[in-house]
């Protein structure tokens, strides 16, 4: 028995009265040229009734391009990578794409990652920042693949690529300013895993500017001070509850992350110890939840909540050129914003 024709868009573009090309702009939803809603709704219809979807794979090879672009991040639950996630899905959505988001959290991951991407998994790609387990001459060797490639990062160069910088250590600096300013002598820094924990840590712009602080000011140097918990929340309300339960606690602590300086309060909150008068706490990010602790966070981070719509455009813009370009550099330097919690 044969199988029943399958319908084309000519055939939902007759049953509807419309043309193909609008056909195509419906159901890829394209966001970039105005439909009339009467028009969507008669193509989404006459779709309905043939039994109708694009046939991706065989646009993919006729187009050479995938219509997806892939964002690179290093784990899941990241407030700052949800933030990613979400301008670049806007992005997407106006151009029709998909977004496909992959997590590198060791070397294996990176090394299948780099393959995929060489294979045209997607038709560009965004890295976010931190992603360690990535070396430059690997993203280098994507942009001259002809990979349209968006990379996050403070010390890589635009090699064929565009990259975003934020920079942090002049407000790292304020910040230690402000903590050793105001009397603070015991200053804690509570670390992500990399930057604490590895037998080679890797470099780090907020664990640099906290070491040059201590021997700015004179401070004693205490390596028990370091202490990592910031890339979980659980595990930064362990880490402090555990300093502040030694017989000389801090009176201060710098934490890498917004998210695990919250759970620095709650720690001290339920350790009786007051904030800011016992224990300054200084986080990094500038997510709202900074806004609505008690006391509320200080932090240095982004002048203004994260917004990575230029990221999307610079990747999107790549893709439309079609054609390799010089790699372009932009820089957001972060701000030092006190608040109550020091």
């Amino acid at each position: 028995m044969n199988a029943a024709k399958r319908s084309t868009s000519r055939d939902v573009a007759a049953l509807a009265g419309v043309s193909v090309a609008t056909v195509s702009y419906v159901m890829n939803g394209r966001t970039d040229r105005r439909i009339p809603a009467e028009t969507r709704d008669r193509v989404l219809e006459a779709a309905n009734q043939l039994s109708y979807a694009p046939n991706r794979s065989a646009r993919s090879l006729r187009r050479r391009r995938t219509e997806q672009v892939c964002l690179v991040v290093g784990s899941i639950g990241v407030p700052a990578y949800d933030q990613i996630a979400r301008d670049l899905h806007v992005r997407a959505d106006e151009a029709g794409y998909g977004v496909v988001t992959v997590v590198v959290d060791s070397r294996a991951r990176a090394e299948k990652t780099i393959g995929l991407l060489h294979q045209r998994i997607a038709d560009g790609a965004v890295i976010a920042p931190d992603i360690w387990h990535l070396v430059e001459p690997e993203l280098a060797g994507l942009a001259r693949g002809g990979l349209p490639l968006v990379v996050m990062s403070n010390t890589v160069r635009p090699d064929g690529f565009d990259v975003v910088r934020a920079p942090e250590t002049p407000a790292c600096d304020a910040a230690f300013d402000h903590l050793f300013g105001t009397g603070r002598r015991r200053v804690a820094f509570l670390g992500h895993q990399h930057e604490v924990d590895d037998a080679q840590p890797r470099p780090s712009e907020r664990l640099a500017a906290y070491l040059c602080a201590v021997d700015r000011y004179g401070a004693e140097p205490d390596e028990s001070l370091i202490v990592s918990g910031a890339h979980d929340r659980v595990a930064a309300y362990h880490a402090v509850t555990g300093l502040l339960e030694r017989p000389d606690p801090p009176d201060a602590i710098f934490v890498a992350s917004v998210r695990a300086a919250v759970s620095a309060i709650w720690a001290a909150r339920d350790a009786g110890t007051v904030v800011p008068d016992d224990l300054a706490v200084v986080g990094a990010g500038n997510l709202p939840e900074s806004l609505i602790t008690r006391p509320t966070l200080s932090t240095v981070g982004p002048s203004t909540e994260d917004d990575f719509t230029e990221v999307a455009r610079l990747l999107f813009e790549r893709i439309d050129a079609g054609v390799p370009a010089e790699g372009r550099e932009l820089s957001d330097p972060w701000s030092f914003h006190p608040r109550g919690s020091s």
